[in-house]
C-alpha cells in the first residue's frame, strides 16, 4: 500500500504532484463536511439574527439600533462556524487565529479612522444620548434621528434632507437631545411700545396662553417684563408644553399674539431711530 503524506503541504514539499488527486479523493467526505457546516452555519446566524430583530422589539429597544446588534452576533457566529469548518479539515486554527491577529493589526493602522467610528458607535449605544425618533442638535447639524449604524447615524433635516453624521463627530461634540425629557418650556419675548398699558398687555398674552389647551399650567406660565430695549418694552412669555407639541405651540402664539394686540390696540413697534440735525 502507498503511504500519502498527511497534508497537501507536505505533498507538495516531496514533490509528489501525483499523489494530489489520491490526497483529494481522500479527504473528499471532509470538504463536503466542512462546506455543509459553513452553509448550515450562515443559514443558522441569518436566522438567529431575525429572532433577535424580534426579540428586541417585544422587549421595546431602540429599533435604530437593531440593525447593528443584528450584524454584530450574526457575524460572531459566522465566524465561529468557519472556525469549526477549518478544524474539520485538520487544519491549525491556532496559526490561523495568530495569522488573523497579526493581520488585523496591520490593518487596523490603516484603518484608524473607521476604527474610531466604530468605537464611537458602540459608545453611542451603550451611554444611549438619543434614540430613533429624536430631535438633536450635534454641532452645527440638527434633525430626527432616523437609524444608527455601526459607523455613522442618519438624521433626516426638518426640510426632509438625509443627513449622514460619522459616530466620531457625534462624541467628540456636544449633543442637545430635545426630546430627552417629556416637556419643554418656550421662551418667547414679545415687544410693546412705550406708550402701551403694560398690565393691559400681560393680561391679553394669558390670555392667548389659557385659550390652548395643548400648553401646561404646571408649571404656570410666567410673564413679565424682561427689559426695557432702545424702542420697545419686552415682555417674556415663558410657557412649558409637551416635546411633541413643542414647535405648533411655537406658530400658535406668533400667530395669535399679533392678532389679540391687534385687537387691543396694542402696538408692536419697529426699530427706529432719532436724527437731530444742529443749525449750526
Amino acid at each position: 500500500m502507498m503511504h500519502y503524506p498527511l497534508d497537501l503541504a507536505s505533498i507538495i514539499q516531496s514533490k509528489s504532484y501525483e499523489e494530489i488527486p489520491q490526497y483529494l479523493l481522500s479527504i473528499a467526505p471532509l470538504i463536503v463536511s466542512a462546506v455543509l457546516i459553513v452553509v448550515v452555519g450562515f443559514i443558522f446566524s441569518n436566522l438567529v439574527g431575525k429572532l433577535v430583530i424580534k426579540g428586541l422589539r417585544a422587549k421595546g429597544v431602540d429599533p435604530s439600533i437593531h440593525g447593528f446588534i443584528r450584524t454584530v452576533i450574526t457575524l460572531i457566529l459566522k465566524f465561529i462556524f468557519i472556525l469549526s469548518a477549518l478544524s474539520t479539515l485538520n487544519f491549525n486554527i491556532n496559526s490561523f487565529v495568530t495569522a488573523l491577529g497579526a493581520a488585523g493589526v496591520t490593518a487596523g493602522i490603516g484603518l484608524q479612522s473607521s476604527i474610531s467610528q466604530l468605537a464611537s458607535g458602540v459608545q453611542i449605544l451603550a451611554n444611549h444620548p438619543f434614540k430613533s425618533g429624536d430631535y438633536i442638535d450635534v454641532g452645527t447639524v440638527s434633525g430626527k434621528v432616523q437609524e444608527i449604524k455601526m459607523m455613522y447615524t442618519v438624521l433626516v433635516t426638518v426640510d426632509n434632507k438625509r443627513v449622514i453624521i460619522p459616530n466620531s463627530y457625534i462624541t467628540s461634540n456636544n449633543i442637545i437631545n430635545y426630546n430627552a425629557e417629556n416637556r419643554r418650556r418656550l421662551d418667547l419675548v414679545f415687544s410693546i411700545a412705550y406708550d402701551n398699558d403694560i398690565a393691559l398687555a400681560k393680561q391679553t398674552l394669558l390670555e392667548v396662553v389659557r385659550k390652548n389647551e395643548l400648553i401646561l399650567t404646571d408649571p404656570e406660565p410666567l410673564i413679565a417684563v424682561k427689559e426695557h430695549g432702545a424702542s420697545s418694552i419686552n415682555l417674556a412669555c415663558y410657557i412649558w408644553c409637551s416635546s411633541d407639541d413643542y414647535w405648533d405651540i411655537f406658530y400658535y402664539m406668533q400667530e395669535n399674539v399679533k392678532l389679540a394686540f391687534d385687537e387691543k390696540k396694542i402696538s408692536i413697534p419697529f426699530g427706529q431711530l432719532d436724527v437731530h440735525i444742529s443749525k449750526e
